[in-house]
């Protein structure tokens, strides 16, 4: 019988998005190059994560088709929830939640997790090329190639892919970004264990209805291991927004995010100040800001050759609800799969119809429960109703999370009706009598108390 050659595949992007998919492809059949304008040991040791990259739930069991659960760190069974108010003397503390999650999210740094695909891909036989890649260089690779995808993330080589204006809600950053990874303390029990049974175990959320949001994880350092990762969501009208412009090192990014709680979260304030920067990781801060973006996600060549966006390139999200690497890694799942079982060309028909498939199962709801956690006024009336009510009970704060994990179930909540209804089947009650019990929280418990 005749031996067929494999078919070949190209990759741009050495990131999460391009290694998963070169892996996926490699172990799927094909022969695969993957391009990248840094070498290895600069993409793991000398350029900072580009997010911290909670995997909630399902998207876990999405990888799992490229490749086993490799870490026992970072992970996570639920979450935290304070919601303030008002400034000064006005200030208030509001709501606050701690569901489990129902599921397991893990928070490991990006950096690792593309490096152990690249050595498990260059193990496998897969290669890979150092370079600067332009457009007449994209079009030669895509003309030796039976499949082109380009991982380049929100920069680089995005700008070939149109921008779909009829999916893409903002025009501008809706959000000012500070990540840094802390070390100091472990994920055990007595971590945070004020505010939650979780402890170490669950993550923090703190919203400041002025300000903004920060992010605290539990989190797999590439080098420190256990450790902490903060993002803090600057609203760009916001007290916040303006302490991130004086971050230029790990030492200045610890320092604003120690001011923040002394001034806003007083009650956390004890336990942030025993966090410490990670002296051999200089890169492990990051600022910035994402424009969310939704991007025709199939481009042709100068040469006439079809080419796709994976990850970043083609649906670019704000962090806030962490859908970015989650997003990426089911629609490279789902597309290595159908890869694998299409035996005809790559046109750029197949590409797109491939593209509107994973719109349909899964980025549309990403890009709506970002909207939602932005606070989006499109979703006013979810917030409204839905987060006093997961103060009051519980099954509905995990119902609210569970749409981190999956947010295909936001897509039918369209009216308050809607929205009622949820909290009623959730909670197996009458939502009007969930609401009915809510009370502002008056004074949240304190790190200083629980010491006491």
């Amino acid at each position: 019988m005749p031996q067929h050659a494999p078919r070949t595949a190209a990759i741009i992007g050495a990131g999460l998005a391009g290694t998963t998919a070169a892996l996926g492809l490699l172990d799927a059949g094909f022969d695969v190059t993957l391009y990248s304008d840094r070498d290895r040991e600069t993409l793991r040791d000398k350029v900072p994560p580009t997010g911290v990259g909670v995997l909630f739930g399902a998207s876990r069991d999405w990888d799992a088709q490229i490749i086993e659960d490799l870490y026992d760190v970072g992970n996570t069974s639920g979450i935290s929830v304070r919601l303030h108010s008002g400034s000064g003397d006005d200030r208030a503390d509001v709501l606050e939640f701690n569901p489990d999650y129902g599921y397991t999210a893990q928070a490991v740094d990006l950096r690792l997790r593309a490096d152990d695909r690249l050595a498990r891909f260059l193990d496998s036989g897969g290669r890979f090329e150092v370079g600067a890649i332009d457009l007449d260089r994209l079009d030669e690779i895509a003309g030796t190639h039976e499949l082109t995808l380009v991982a380049t993330g929100k920069g680089g080589l995005s700008s070939l892919f149109p921008v779909n204006e009829s999916r893409t809600h903002y025009r501008e950053p809706q959000r000012r970004l500070l990540q840094v990874t802390l070390t100091g303390l472990d994920h055990g029990p007595d971590t945070f264990g004020y505010r939650s049974r979780g402890g170490g175990g669950h993550s923090l959320f703190n919203l400041d209805s002025e300000n903004g949001e920060i992010f605290v994880g539990p989190f797999l350092h590439k080098d420190a291991g256990a450790t902490w990762s903060f993002i803090v969501f600057a609203k760009p009208d916001g007290a916040w927004a303006p302490q991130i412009d004086d971050v230029t090192d790990a030492a200045s990014a610890r320092r604003v995010i120690g001011d923040i709680f002394t001034e806003y979260f007083p009650h956390d304030a004890p336990v942030i100040d025993r966090l410490q920067v990670i002296d051999d990781d200089p890169v492990s801060w990051l600022t910035g800001a994402v424009t969310p973006t939704v991007r025709h996600a199939v481009a042709t060549t100068r040469g006439g050759h079809a080419v796709a966006a994976i990850g970043d390139t083609a649906i670019a999200v704000d962090p806030v609800a962490g859908q970015g690497a989650q997003n990426t890694l089911i629609q490279i799942a789902e597309l290595v799969a159908a890869a694998r079982d299409h035996d005809g060309p790559f046109t750029a028909d197949w590409l797109e119809e491939e593209f509107e498939k994973h719109w349909e199962r899964r980025g549309r709801a990403a890009v709506e429960v970002t909207r939602l956690y932005l606070g989006d006024p499109a979703y006013a009336t979810h917030l409204e109703l839905s987060f006093p009510a997961a103060a009051v009970d519980t099954n509905v704060a995990s119902a609210l999370f569970g749409l981190l994990s999956d947010p295909n179930p936001l897509l039918t909540l369209e009216t308050r009706d809607d929205v009622l209804g949820f909290i009623s089947a959730v909670s197996g009650e009458p939502a009007d009598d969930v609401l009915r019990r809510f009370e502002p929280a008056g004074e949240f418990r304190s790190a200083v108390v629980a010491a006491g």
